[in-house]
C-alpha cells in the first residue's frame, strides 16, 4: 500500500475511506472531522478544534470553561448573562461555580446576604426575615423580638399572649402543677392561671354527696343547702335514690331524705 493509511482494528484504510466509514461530523459546520484535524468532543458531540466556539458572542471555547444549555455551548460570560440569578443586593449577576443564597425565590452572593443590623454575613447561620429584611437571630431578638413576663427572653416563635402579655409557651404554666397551659382549657383566679384539674382541687366546692369537686366551668349545675352543696346527678335520697331535684325533701343529720323515706324520722 503506497501513501498514508490509517490502521482501525488491525485493518488498514486509505484515508478518504477511513473518514468516510469512520470520521465524526461537526455539530457546527456539519462536515467530516478529518485525520488532518483535531477532534473536541463533549457529550458524544463533536467539533473541528476552529468550529469550537461560543453559540452567542462565537469566541473559541478551546481549553476555556463553558456550559451548556438546551444544545448551545455558551461561554461563561454569555452564560452567565443569559441565565445566570442576579443578586438581590447588588444587582450583579452571580457567576457559575460561587457560593450563592437563595431565599424564596432570591438570590444573593454569599457575602452580600448580610444582616440589616450589623451588617455581617448570614452564610449558613439561622436568620430571621421581617419587612423584606433580614436579621440575624441576635440581632433580631435586640431589635424587634417581644421578652417573655416570665422568663424575660426574647420571644422568636410562637408564644403565648395572656391578658395583653407576652409568653413563651414553655413559660406560661399551671400556677400549682407547672404543666404547660399552651392549646389547654384553664381559668385563672387572683390574675393567676391554673389547669382545670388544679383549679377544682384547690378552689371547687365539694359535692357532699361523691366528694368531688364541683368546678362549674362547661355549665355543670349543682344544689346548694345550708352551705353544703351537690351536683345534680348527686342530689338523691339517701334510701330510695330519687332524685330530689326541684322536689322537697327532708335532712338527717347529713342525709337527705325524699318525703315518703323520711316519714318515720
Amino acid at each position: 500500500m503506497h501513501g498514508k493509511y490509517i490502521l482501525r482494528e488491525e485493518s488498514p484504510y486509505c484515508v478518504a475511506c477511513f473518514e468516510t466509514l469512520y470520521a465524526n461530523t461537526c455539530e457546527e459546520c456539519r462536515t467530516p472531522i478529518g485525520c488532518d484535524c483535531k477532534d473536541l468532543s463533549y457529550k458524544d458531540r463533536h467539533w473541528h478544534e476552529a468550529c469550537f466556539r461560543c453559540s452567542q458572542c462565537r469566541s473559541s471555547l478551546v481549553d476555556k470553561p463553558f456550559a451548556a444549555k438546551e444544545d448551545q455551548l455558551l461561554c461563561t460570560d454569555c452564560y452567565s448573562n443569559e441565565y445566570s440569578s442576579k443578586c438581590q443586593e447588588c444587582k450583579k449577576t452571580i457567576m457559575p461555580g460561587t457560593r450563592k443564597m437563595e431565599y424564596k425565590g432570591s438570590s444573593w452572593h454569599e457575602t452580600c446576604f448580610i444582616c440589616h443590623r450589623c451588617q455581617q454575613p448570614i452564610g449558613t447561620k439561622s436568620f430571621i426575615p421581617k419587612d423584606n429584611q433580614n436579621f440575624c437571630v441576635p440581632c433580631y431578638e435586640k431589635q424587634h423580638a417581644l421578652q417573655c413576663v416570665q422568663c424575660k427572653k426574647p420571644i422568636t416563635t410562637g408564644g403565648v399572649t395572656y391578658r395583653e402579655q407576652p409568653w413563651h409557651k414553655e413559660c406560661f404554666v399551671c400556677t400549682a402543677c407547672k404543666k404547660q397551659l399552651s392549646g389547654q382549657r384553664f381559668t385563672a383566679r387572683d390574675e393567676f392561671a391554673y389547669c382545670l384539674n388544679c383549679f377544682c382541687d384547690l378552689y371547687a366546692k365539694k359535692c357532699a354527696g361523691c366528694t368531688n369537686p364541683i368546678s362549674g366551668l362547661g355549665g355543670t349545675k349543682y344544689i346548694s343547702f345550708e352551705e353544703r352543696q351537690w351536683h345534680n346527678d348527686c342530689f338523691n335520697c339517701k334510701k330510695c335514690s330519687l332524685s330530689l331535684v326541684g322536689r322537697g325533701f327532708l335532712t338527717e343529720r347529713d342525709d337527705i331524705l325524699c318525703p315518703d323515706c323520711g316519714k318515720d324520722i
